[in-house]
């Protein structure tokens, strides 16, 4: 077997220290080498921590590694893109996290340098590579639930830090960007159709300045997404499929759990009780393993990458017009470029 891609992480995001880096060790195509940290203590308790070899107390140290093949950023959001075309000059293939960017032009940016440099780069929406999803997709094209017609999300989690990135407007902090997006990509990929118009309301923190109650609705031309996320409320999540004939219900459907098996359920809806589901078991398995191999297998020319920057551009395409319409207090169009 030819050696393992060797990845480098920038900076010390608790998804890496807690998600990412360990399911790394579990890949076969790939290992996580090296992290560095703005805190060159902080990226050697890291290494350290987490078996890595190298420990950077800069970026740029990091991306100057001749050893390594492949940036996972998980920087904050507005750190996203600036971060991730300095990794692609650097010769560097990039994994990065989601929400790509902050803007339509910020992603646009982006795929010019990857088209000028020639190397992979893609976003980290680990959910598109999940067994779990991968069923679901399989099962509404199937038929068997009938037609698609509605999708139903709702993702919510209680944060009221002052100092957490995602209550930092600059850093494009906000529900929208950081879990809002996983319904707009999902119904995306789901109905296999880009939406034409989007509702919305947002409630925007007085103290942050960034949304913490968003309500969506976007229209596609086969059915619609209806979903609700949110930073100030009870944590909950919830995923269901509406077909003519039957609903899918996905159990936990974002963060799903890495140690046990995933399950959907199918209902017809004729006990009203739920007594009529039948439930799916998807085998045991880590997301985070998963979309850093596949990744790297795109990286080794043996697939594509499972988001291409194409795909990050039509999901922030979606999400500007959800601002819009939500400023506006009606439907805007979507503008998919």
């Amino acid at each position: 077997m030819e050696r393992k891609l060797r990845w480098g992480i920038l900076g010390a995001a608790k998804i890496a220290l807690t998600k990412v880096i360990p399911a790394m060790r579990r890949c076969r195509w790939c290992e996580a080498a090296a992290i560095a940290s703005r805190d060159p203590e902080r990226a050697r308790r890291a290494a350290g921590s987490l078996g890595l070899e190298r420990a950077y107390g800069s970026y740029e140290e990091l991306l100057a590694d001749p050893d390594i093949d492949v940036i996972y950023n998980p920087l904050p959001n507005h750190l996203h893109v600036p971060w991730s075309v300095r990794a692609l000059e650097a010769g560097k293939h990039v994994l990065c996290e989601k929400p790509l960017g902050l803007s339509v032009e910020e992603v646009r940016r982006l795929i010019e340098t990857r088209d000028r440099t020639g190397l992979c780069a893609g976003e980290a929406f680990m959910v598109r590579t999940h067994p779990q999803w991968l069923r679901v997709k399989q099962l509404a094209e199937s038929g068997a639930i009938g037609p698609l017609r509605q999708i139903h999300a709702w993702f919510s989690y209680f944060n009221r830090d002052p100092s957490n990135v995602r209550n930092v407007p600059e850093y494009g902090g906000g529900g929208l960007m950081d879990i809002g997006c996983y319904p707009v990509f999902l119904s995306r990929f789901l109905f296999g159709e880009e939406p034409r118009r989007a509702a919305a309301w947002m409630d925007i923190d007085p103290d942050f300045g960034v949304d913490r109650y968003c309500a969506a609705l976007l229209e596609f031309p086969s059915g619609s997404c209806v979903f609700t996320c949110a930073t100030q409320l009870a944590p909950a999540q919830r995923f269901v499929l509406f077909g003519e004939r039957a609903r899918i219900e996905v159990e936990i459907p974002f963060n799903a759990p890495p140690d046990r098996p995933c399950r959907i359920v199918i209902d017809d809806g004729s006990d009203l009780s739920g007594a009529s589901g039948r439930v799916e078991e998807l085998p045991v398995c880590d997301q985070y393993t998963i979309q850093a191999d596949e990744f790297s297998l795109a990286v080794l020319g043996r697939r594509g990458v499972p988001v291409p920057l194409e795909e990050s551009l039509r999901t922030m395409a979606v999400i500007e017009a959800i601002r819009r319409a939500a400023s506006g207090g009606g439907k805007e169009p979507v503008a998919i470029p």
